[in-house]
């Protein structure tokens, strides 16, 4: 969420700011909110001060002896209108707040210019054999055509739940689990992250506070409870995690986190829910986009001097995985327009994938700032002992099927096994290569 006092201060800066995400910021809209909110502040203030001194007139007219009845009643009128007044502020506050919720955060100065994709900058990139990936010297096959024989299931997958999910067996499920597992220890082992086992079931407050609520709620799948109706407004119902830096960064919601605590650096591994909404015909063939998929989350919450560097490291950290799985990558700065809703600044991480001949998203590592803790209330305490919002960082350390297909098609062989790399066979009981089930 914005602080409302900088959209009061410099409400064109603002809009100028958010123009670049693409986003058109309804100033006629605050202005009349921020109008309204003034009258009924003003309109509260005369009714208090009018009440303040027919209050000390009382007793200077008991003194004399005189009769105060009138001036009473008045009070007494004065405190219903008061009441009202109390009550026409809160509908005008809880506009404002519903307002300020689906605005975006503004983009740093950092950040590429552009609209799209297209205008995503590249930062670096990186192979096992220099920066370009090595020709496999035979025709490459994709993951699906890969997996199969190791135990991918798409058409029991679609049996037990419908499109967009996978069965696993067998080698790959064993490879699945290998990769989330070397991933966890290297980031608490190597990287200072705490790991943590959180919720996959989240209430409706918790995804307000990192911003998937209100704007993304086709996004993503409810609970019913007990078979009762979701209420309209959200409250009251639940929902699966879409990743795990919904329950991993809401453990400081409503929080004073004491100074010497920070930096926190947070992981998890949890299978995330996501619908997909507006996504269908889009990578309809294989793992790249599930209703469910696991993910090793990376979070880490910051005094704000910290959260840029912060930034770099959580990159880095993702970098590491990559390399160790001696997978070909590169590193894009997202553009403004092309930023999620709460980031400030994003690099995402591309793993070459030769079965498309083309980079995908492995990792999306984020700078939200101080956006999700004003939507929290996630604070600290400063030097001066004063409460100040935190910033929060998020990033993917990484998506463990899209790891997968990338082991899968970047260390094919021209039969269709499968080498391990290095890092991976420790927890494959030192297999070098994977072969059919």
């Amino acid at each position: 969420m914005l602080d409302i006092q900088y959209l009061r201060k410099d409400l064109d800066g603002a809009a100028a700011r958010l123009a670049l995400r693409g986003f058109t910021l309804d100033t006629d809209a605050f202005r009349a909110l921020e109008a309204e909110r003034k009258d009924v502040q003003t309109r509260t203030e005369a009714l208090q001060a009018r009440r303040n001194t027919l209050s000390k007139s009382i007793g200077q007219l008991k003194a004399k002896g005189e009769d105060v009845s009138a001036v009473m009643a008045e009070v007494a009128g004065l405190g219903d209108a008061l009441k009202e007044s109390a009550a026409a502020n809160d509908t005008i506050q809880a506009r404002l707040d519903a307002w300020l919720a689906t605005l975006p955060n503004l983009p740093h100065d950092s950040a590429p210019p552009g609209r799209s994709e297209a205008d995503n900058v590249e930062v670096r990139r990186w192979s096992p054999t220099g920066t370009e990936p090595a020709a496999l010297g035979f025709p490459a096959r994709d993951h699906v055509d890969l997996g199969m024989p190791l135990g991918l299931d798409f058409e029991t997958a679609a049996k037990l739940s419908g499109a967009r999910f996978a069965l696993m067996k067998g080698p790959i499920a064993r490879l699945h689990r290998a990769l989330a597992q070397l991933m966890l220890d290297v980031h608490t082992t190597e990287h200072g992250y705490t790991e943590c086992y959180t919720p996959y079931i989240v209430n409706a407050e918790t995804l307000r506070g990192t911003g998937q609520l209100p704007k993304f709620g086709d996004d993503l799948f409810s609970v019913r409870k007990g078979g009762q109706e979701d209420e309209a407004d959200g409250a009251g119902a639940l929902y699966l995690i879409p990743t795990a830096e919904v329950s991993l960064t809401n453990i400081v919601r409503g929080e004073i986190v004491p100074a010497e605590a920070l930096p926190m650096r947070l992981t998890a591994h949890t299978p995330c829910f996501r619908s997909e909404a507006g996504a269908y015909g889009r990578d309809t063939r294989g793992m790249i986009r599930q209703h469910q998929f696991d993910k090793v989350e990376m979070v880490q919450i910051l005094r704000p001097e910290q959260s840029y560097d912060g930034l770099e490291e959580m990159v880095g950290h993702a970098e590491t995985i990559l390399r160790r799985l001696e997978l070909p990558y590169r590193v894009m700065a997202l553009c403004a327009g092309d930023m999620g809703f709460g980031a400030a600044k994003t690099y995402d991480l591309e793993v070459w994938l030769p079965g498309q001949g083309a980079y995908r998203e492995i990792s999306s590592c984020s700078n939200c700032e101080a956006f999700q803790a004003r939507r929290m209330q996630a604070r600290f305490r400063n030097e001066q002992g004063r409460p100040e919002l935190l910033h929060t960082l998020n990033g993917s350390g990484l998506a463990v099927g899209r790891a997968l297909v990338a082991v899968l098609e970047n260390h094919q062989r021209a039969d269709g096994s499968i080498g391990v790399p290095a890092a991976l066979r420790p927890y494959l009981g030192g297999l070098e290569v994977l072969n059919a089930a």
